[in-house]
């Protein structure tokens, strides 16, 4: 049988939830933020800035992980003296992360950050210097975040609101705006985070609804990366569902680069990022005639380095099995010991249980370098088995 290896089947296009909040667009370096642009992805780096290879390394991680922007802490002079040069040779967009000295604001515009984020609650008197920092800002090109959050918000805010409500949150950073609009600048995007998804959401709803700057979104503090990565997709899947949002955070108790994965599969899954590898499997049931999980576990690890937009279906009934194996690009229907692989949605092989794993990866390994994926990117499965070509 003749069956083509290379892209992907045609599909409809993946609906939208919402059309996009209309607003102003920002650059964050070469990165467009806000209007049309593409919704980007965050993380910020847990190296000691000043340890500038350590932070590189980091930052190349991230931008492997398809990062768009990242985040550097800046709070002693040893880290503002580094920004040059990581703002120089990174890869990617870098935010200098201020807070309490002003001083390190002037000196990251200086440095070449492509952003710096700015937390007014905690700058000591910043509204006083707004001015020379966003002409300093407009004289090299450097937008800004205003950040506020919950955790170190305004003491003047605190006691007229008693907590952290989304009123007080709002009101800060529409404060600190219109010190901004005051002078003529208008490259800036704003946060407004809180660790509690209901809060988080319904601060930034009242926020959209005030002007047309582009919102970066982040639930703070969100936890350890189960918790995390739960309360980050609630709150960001209920926002971006209502076109409000043109950045993600997902910060996460755990590695950056799992910030990273968790925002890009994402908005991957929110038709709002071009798709990669995608992995489609069942739950398992008393159907399921053979190991779901573990042949599901094996497929993940053997294709975690993919970057080819295949989706790959790992089923184990003979109820939805068929059928989902033959809506995906690649997949395996199994049962009573044996396998049937589609690809494209036509049977190309029935195979013993024991070798579904290294089948279903020999075959994505050949798609994956027919679909010209630039080399080294493909797949970091290494089958000793499997002569090139062999499963067609």
């Amino acid at each position: 049988m003749d069956i083509s290896l290379g892209m992907p089947g045609m599909r409809e296009e993946a609906p939208v939830l919402a059309s996009r909040r209309p607003t102003r667009q920002i650059r964050v370096g070469d990165v467009p933020v806000g209007s049309e642009a593409p919704v980007s992805v965050q993380s910020m780096t847990t190296t000691k800035t000043w340890d500038i290879e350590a932070t590189l390394q980091q930052i190349a991680e991230l931008t492997a992980a398809g990062c768009d922007i990242v985040r550097v802490a800046c709070p002693t002079d040893k880290d503002a003296q580094a920004l040059p040069e990581i703002a120089r040779r990174s890869r990617i967009p870098v935010i200098a992360d201020i807070h309490f000295q002003p001083k390190y604001v002037f000196a990251a515009i200086e440095a070449g950050c492509g952003a710096v984020r700015v937390n007014p609650g905690n700058i000591r008197k910043f509204d006083d210097q707004v001015k020379d920092i966003c002409q300093a800002a407009s004289d090299h090109g450097t937008s800004l975040r205003i950040g506020i959050n919950a955790g170190s918000l305004d003491p003047r805010l605190l006691k007229k609101y008693g907590k952290a409500t989304p009123e007080a949150l709002v009101e800060s950073a529409m404060n600190e705006a219109a010190l901004f609009e005051e002078v003529g600048f208008r490259d800036y995007k704003i946060s407004v985070k809180h660790h509690d998804v209901v809060t988080m959401v319904e601060t930034y709803r009242m926020l959209a609804e005030q002007g047309d700057w582009p919102l970066h979104l982040g639930v703070t503090e969100a936890g350890p990366a189960f918790q995390g990565t739960i309360k980050s997709a609630a709150a960001f899947g209920i926002l971006l569902a209502e076109g409000i949002g043109d950045t993600i955070r997902v910060s996460l108790s755990a590695p950056p680069v799992e910030e990273v994965k968790v925002g890009c599969k994402l908005l991957e899954s929110l038709g709002l990022r071009e798709r990669q590898m995608e992995i489609v499997s069942c739950p398992g049931c008393g159907r399921a005639q053979v190991d779901v999980w573990g042949l599901a576990a094996q497929v993940e690890e053997g294709l975690k380095d993919m970057k080819a937009p295949l989706r790959v279906a790992v089923m184990g009934c003979i109820v939805n099995g068929p059928g989902e194996a033959r809506e995906a690009d690649l997949g395996v229907a199994s049962g009573n010991g044996k396998g049937q692989i589609f690809i494209h949605g036509e049977v190309v092989k029935t195979i013993p249980e024991d070798q579904i794993v290294e089948t279903l990866l020999a075959y994505a390994a050949d798609m994956a370098a027919e679909m010209e994926v630039p080399e080294g990117e493909a797949t970091g499965v290494q089958i000793e088995t499997y002569e090139p070509g062999s499963c067609r």
